[in-house]
């Protein structure tokens, strides 16, 4: 019998984590239903939308579509050129978020300076830095990992490099981008053998500069304060969340149904992009919620899984890549939810995959084409199969 085990087939090894794929898949086209439920009244009864029902739905779609395309081209790339192509991209995306604020050239949204114009979309710079910033902070990493434990060698150079980025991102402003690119630079750092001890004293140290940030602006104190009791003020700070919040309540468990949300009827501002889980909410309730909070667990799980892996065959590059890329999405889809379930602060940050927007489906669509390439990479070389 032992023997007839030893000759028995062994079943094929996948040639991709179809777990993490569906996983991607699910939440891309549950949020392409959900832009469009979520719009369909604002897109009709808007100028700008010529009044079409679809406007947000057709965009979304054409989005999704530019985004698989350029993630397809992503997963044929190496990780080994990404690595060595890091520190140009970084660059680039400094110098976008430099250009963005050029009078004439950036395009002001809300009092918001944060997209360049390109006739046919616009984009988002802030969106493609967290892609940038995964991939030069784990290339910074391996390149300091011999000197991890020595705060003049390892942290202050990056930390010159994540406060330029800091200072032109609170320019725009844009303090929801530059908390999730600081969480993700630490987080790599640390991953990548930053002393824990210090990287305790960093985290404390960046706290206090967020609240001092805080304190000396009114705009970002007035939003900590509506976060605190938006019933004190539902008609003006607190506006957004009181609507989330009664959309959640609606809800319930099982939801009103798919298209039946009142709160996207004109009363929960930005509801297919930063308040999208508060549509989910309301339509499909506590389960659809669940369902999503669910998934993006999955991705994040995975993204890690495959990052062990990669240490294991003694690839830190891409460990850390994968690992970041984790990290970014699962910080950021975490700081979403909680600001529409009242827990966390207003922040304009949408929710990845899901939510209306170029520059963010675009970037999540290459972060994860790159995850699923290190996990192909990893699943070449178990087999010894050359890259």
């Amino acid at each position: 019998m032992l023997i007839a085990a030893l000759d028995a087939p062994r079943k094929p090894v996948a040639e991709i984590d179809y777990a993490l794929l569906w996983g991607i898949l699910l939440l891309l086209f549950g949020g392409l239903v959900m832009v469009y439920s979520s719009s369909i009244a604002t897109a009709e009864g808007s100028r700008f939308t010529n009044n079409q029902p679809a406007y947000y739905l057709v965009r979304h779609g054409v989005f999704m579509c530019v985004g698989l395309i350029a993630a397809a081209v992503a997963f044929q790339i190496p990780l080994t050129l990404w690595q060595k192509y890091a520190p140009w991209l970084f660059l680039i995306g400094v110098a976008l978020l430099a250009i963005v604020l050029i009078p004439g050239l950036g395009r002001d949204v809300n009092g918001a300076r944060r997209w360049l114009p390109l006739g046919f979309a616009n984009l988002q710079p802030s969106e493609l830095m967290k892609l940038f910033a995964v991939l030069y902070t784990a290339d910074y990493t391996v390149r300091k990992i011999n000197v991890m434990h020595d705060l003049k060698q390892a942290f202050l150079p990056m930390f010159g490099a994540m406060a330029l980025v800091g200072m032109l991102l609170l320019k725009e402003p844009d303090f929801g981008a530059f908390v999730v690119i600081i969480t993700v630079a630490m987080g790599i750092l640390f991953l990548g053998g930053l002393k824990a001890r210090l990287f305790a004293l960093l985290t404390v140290g960046l706290l206090i500069a967020f609240a001092i940030l805080i304190v000396v602006s009114p705009y970002r104190r007035d939003r900590i304060l509506g976060f605190m009791d938006p019933w004190a003020d539902a008609y003006g700070d607190g506006y957004q969340l009181s609507h989330s919040l009664i959309a959640f309540g609606r809800g319930e468990w099982f939801g009103v149904g798919l298209g039946g949300s009142v709160e996207k009827l004109f009363y929960l501002p930005e509801a297919h992009t930063d308040f999208l889980l508060a549509v989910i909410a309301e339509e499909l309730g506590f389960f659809g919620v669940l369902a999503v909070v669910l998934l993006f667990a999955l991705v994040v799980q995975r993204a890690f899984a495959i990052g062990r892996r990669c240490v294991q065959l003694d690839r830190l590059y891409p460990a850390l890549v994968a690992m970041g890329i984790g990290i970014w999405i699962g910080v950021q889809s975490f700081i979403n939810m909680g600001v529409n379930m009242g827990v966390l602060p207003t922040k304009g940050l949408t929710l990845p995959l899901m939510s209306f927007g170029g520059s963010g489906i675009l970037a999540n669509c290459v972060a994860l084409a790159i995850l699923l390439r290190v996990d192909w990479e990893n699943r070449q070389l178990m087999r010894g199969s050359k890259l």
